[in-house]
């Protein structure tokens, strides 16, 4: 089973810190062992990248049609066989996995891999993002645009951070707010 795109109203961009050296060993193991269990529970995963700022970061980004649909789907993989015979394996490889955007995709999120470098931005703000931000980063040439989904954790076992306001972009424009992050990410292997 390979990729699996559907409409997607729930997205988590996953960062996560690993031991120095662990990031291809936890990259192979993920794309021969959890990409496919993913998958075949309903989930979309749009992409996986190695952060090229920081050789020790695994980003990813994993969709769902729904909150209630992301409720079930991880408590299917996470209860299922594969992430029950190599969570030990992986687990080794991180530090922490708990830095995670709870997003709602506004445009973009190609239904092809994108291949080669691509930049993603974080843009804080201090209170839910205005429909005039809304309205500027759908206006510029962005790949992909996600807004912070304020929905409560339908699934508590995987903490996502709560209390921020972001939007997210994909690809180059403008810094919508004053504090940014900037992301530097290039696609795995994964097709």
């Amino acid at each position: 089973m390979r990729r699996r795109f559907e409409v997607m109203t729930v997205l988590e961009l996953r960062q996560y810190t690993l031991h120095p050296g662990k990031r291809d060993e936890l990259i192979t193991l993920f794309e021969r062992e959890f990409v496919d269990g993913q998958l075949a529970v309903g989930m979309t995963l749009p992409g996986l990248f190695r952060d090229l700022d920081d050789p020790d970061r695994f980003v990813w980004l994993r969709g769902f049609t729904d909150m209630a649909a992301r409720r079930e789907a991880l408590t299917a993989f996470y209860s299922g066989p594969v992430w029950q015979a190599h969570r030990d394996q992986a687990n080794a490889t991180m530090i922490d996995s708990d830095n995670v955007l709870l997003l709602r995709p506004l445009r973009g999120f190609p239904t092809e891999p994108v291949a080669g470098p691509i930049s993603a931005t974080i843009h804080y703000f201090d209170a839910p993002v205005s429909d005039d931000v809304l309205e500027k980063a759908l206006a510029e040439p962005f790949l992909a645009v996600a807004v912070t989904e304020h929905a409560e954790n339908t699934f508590p076992q995987l903490p996502v951070r709560v209390g921020e306001h972001v939007v997210v972009t994909f690809g180059s424009g403008v810094d919508l707010s004053e504090r940014v992050e900037h992301l530097s990410l290039e696609a795995t292997s994964f097709r």
